[in-house]
């Protein structure tokens, strides 16, 4: 018994990986998600509309930030700020002082649940309490999510982790099982360019992930009763988008494992992060500054920002411009760096038809039929005949 430990002892310490994720990764989660699990919201953005806007921006609770006041503007214009994700809260006046006239109308984003529930109790609490005495009475009205429901906030979400699921873990079990068995192999002496490979592998695995996306939404509208009260080809341009980088990370991991095991857990390590710092589960503007700008290089970060704008506030094409193009500019990072290794390890370097001799450290061995080098994966397979 105590030789089959040590023997296995051994062997986990030349598993690096492993043994990375065995010690360093446990270290490296708690010290980020210590820093990011945090429902607290310490400000929401907050804009002043209406004749009363500079006089009531000075007497609102000190958890609003107020980021605009406009005098000029009514309610239309608030509307608009909050359905395009500019403010959170926005507070509409009317006629009359500060102290007195017509009550103000607090109008708060529900379809940002926690700094909604937080900016509903900072409006109704009683003056002298992070309110100045003397203050505006307000009137909260909360819009797209007016009893606050969970599921109207966290399905959006929930649709992106299935295809992130979906698409990074399935291609990447599926490109790894086929370098396994040896098609890749098969693949990289046929005329093919890499970003035909690359392609060849995505488009099966986007076809199922576009059905199971229209079978999650149909579910999420019938079943929870999400709205969709956008455009239905924004959110086509998002998905589509999304898919492509969630795809192309699944390639790319199957091009750095040797086996299936390796990319699952690969696959979990880039699923992790995605699930806990995109704002799905707690929110982005809460987490710590350190921590927060992993966030934005998550491409599920930006998918649900579109998939909420446009399923629960009917967000425009043209408000969702900086989270199309980043999920845009992370597709195209994906997708070169996984023609690259392709190009590199899986497929032909030279002009169609040609293959750059595969090497292992330095030496090559000369195919028993055709003379062409081989790899010595491949002069360990040979035998000669007896």
């Amino acid at each position: 018994m105590l030789a089959m430990a040590i023997k296995e002892f051994r062997q986990l310490r030349r598993d690096r990986r492993t043994l990375a994720m065995l010690v360093v990764l446990p270290l490296v989660l708690l010290t980020v998600f210590g820093y990011a699990a945090s429902f607290d919201v310490p400000s929401v953005r907050t804009i002043v509309v209406g004749p009363r806007a500079e006089a009531v921006a000075a007497r609102v609770p000190a958890q609003l930030d107020v980021v605009a006041v406009r005098p000029a503007d009514g309610r239309a214009e608030a509307v608009r700020e909050l359905r395009d994700g500019r403010a959170g809260v926005a507070l509409v006046t009317g006629g009359g002082d500060a102290a007195g006239g017509a009550p103000v109308t607090a109008l708060v984003d529900g379809a940002d649940l926690f700094s909604a529930r937080a900016a509903v109790q900072a409006l109704t609490q009683r003056p002298g309490a992070g309110q100045a005495a003397g203050g505006p009475r307000v009137v909260p009205e909360v819009l797209f999510n007016p009893e606050l429901r969970t599921p109207v906030i966290m399905v959006p979400g929930l649709v992106g982790i299935i295809l992130v699921f979906v698409g990074t873990m399935a291609t990447a079990l599926g490109v790894v099982r086929e370098r396994q068995s040896g098609t890749l192999e098969q693949l990289a002496v046929m005329p093919f360019r890499p970003r035909d490979v690359f392609l060849g592998k995505v488009l099966p695995y986007f076809g199922v992930a576009t059905v199971d996306l229209t079978v999650i939404l149909v579910a999420a509208i019938l079943l929870f009763h999400v709205p969709f009260r956008g455009s239905v080809a924004v959110f086509a341009l998002g998905a589509l988008l999304f898919l492509f980088v969630t795809l192309g990370l699944g390639v790319l991991i199957s091009t750095v494992s040797e086996n299936q095991g390796q990319a699952i857990q690969l696959a979990i390590m880039t699923l992790l992060p995605q699930v806990l710092l995109s704002g799905l589960i707690f929110p982005l503007h809460a987490m710590a500054a350190g921590v927060r700008w992993i966030g934005y290089v998550l491409p599920l970060t930006y998918f649900i920002q579109i998939a909420r704008g446009v399923m629960v506030r009917g967000t425009p094409l043209e408000a969702l411009a900086v989270p199309l193009l980043a999920l845009a500019g992370l597709g195209l990072a994906v997708f070169t760096l996984s023609v690259v290794r392709f190009r590199r390890d899986l497929a032909p370097a030279g002009r169609p038809g040609e293959r750059e001799p595969r090497r292992s450290g330095s030496r090559t061995w000369p195919s028993p039929t055709t003379g062409a080098p081989r790899s010595p994966a491949s002069r360990s397979r040979w035998r000669p005949a007896r």
